[in-house]
């Protein structure tokens, strides 16, 4: 069996956050295309401006990393970050001084 696939170190979280204009409405409406557009593409909300999702290889991260590129607003600021599947779990999140646990990624099922 090959169990590298579902190894720590290959499981990747894509991390987008991002800082984006909202003084008129044509900037509210960016803003909202832009967040109902990464919610389309399986982000989940972690924070406010922080959206989170879950990748199996290195290499699906890369087209889900591509297709925010693609949809990018003119104006404001939007980091992109990757990390592994063991770093994120390594997260402490808190709600004021209570510690929560981290976000669990989606179980894969293998068919014999």
């Amino acid at each position: 069996m090959n169990f590298e696939r579902l190894n720590a170190y290959r499981i990747m979280w894509v991390l987008v956050m991002f800082d984006l204009p909202t003084e008129s409405k044509a900037d509210r409406k960016r803003y909202a295309k832009f967040r109902k557009e990464i919610l389309e593409n399986g982000f989940s909300m972690f924070q406010f401006s922080m959206y989170i999702r879950h990748c199996m290889s290195r290499e699906n991260a890369e087209v889900h990393i591509q297709r925010v590129k693609k949809i990018l607003p003119p104006k404001g600021h939007i980091g992109i970050m990757c990390i592994t599947d063991k770093q994120f779990g390594q997260i402490q999140i808190f709600h004021g001084k209570k510690e929560l646990e981290a976000p669990v990624g989606p179980q894969q099922l293998e068919m014999f």
